[in-house]
């Protein structure tokens, strides 16, 4: 899709070579994307190939609810830290993308946004001492929170003590520059908030799910909502 978008016309060929694929499978992927109501005209013959009909993007928006929290996730850090250019754009095109989700859609949205709170960071934090993250959190982190799975990782406290953690990803804190893993601790029977660059090694228990906890927050702290 996006190599349609960006060239313009292109032969099977071509697609081939860009994207390391066979011919024959450059052919499944292009029937599959027209079952999808993608409009990809066809021209035979030399001097020919396809071309994307822009219109079939704008009329049919394919983001999946995942992709739509990712992009609430990022514009509420936007708008958070009150000073990232375009962040107002972003705010009204987040919004009608959210507008054509389906109804079952926006009940599925509105169930991960019940998970993410905005807030600002205290003055009296010192965020001079923030490391650099541990590159297998991400990752990490997503799959347990998606799945609903345990994740276990070595967290490191503002004292310097060192502790393995086996915890319940309930929610996500994001207190520009800074955001939490906000997790019920099974061994402590209580929530516990991790700072994401105080965190190491972590790695997702698979099979081992967790059902979702109310979260209570500081009045200063705000969910996220969908807006239409």
């Amino acid at each position: 899709m996006r190599h349609l978008r960006r060239n313009g016309t292109s032969t099977i060929s071509q697609l081939a070579t860009a994207l390391g694929a066979s011919r024959r499978t450059v052919l499944r992927d292009i029937s599959a994307l027209r079952d999808q109501d993608y409009v990809i005209h066809s021209e035979p013959g030399r001097g020919g190939g396809l071309q994307l009909d822009p219109q079939s993007i704008q009329t049919a928006p394919r983001l999946s609810v995942t992709e739509v929290f990712a992009l609430l996730i990022s514009v509420a850090s936007m708008r958070a830290a009150g000073s990232l250019p375009f962040a107002s754009f972003a705010d009204t095109g987040l919004a009608k993308i959210e507008k054509a989700l389906p109804s079952d859609k926006v009940r599925d949205l509105r169930r991960f946004l019940d998970c993410l709170y905005v807030g600002k960071l205290a003055p009296q934090i010192d965020t001079s001492n923030i490391r650099r993250m541990d590159p297998a959190l991400l990752p990490a982190f997503e799959t347990a929170f998606l799945q609903r799975w345990h994740l276990r990782f070595d967290y490191c406290d503002a004292t310097g003590a060192n502790t393995r953690r086996d915890v319940e990803p309930q929610a996500m804190l994001i207190l520009p520059p800074l955001w939490y893993l906000v997790a019920w601790d099974p061994a402590r029977e209580d929530f516990r908030h991790f700072r994401m660059d105080r965190i190491s090694a972590p790695a997702c228990l698979e099979g081992r799910q967790f059902r979702p906890r109310h979260v209570a927050f500081e009045d200063d702290v705000r969910p996220v909502q969908a807006r239409h």
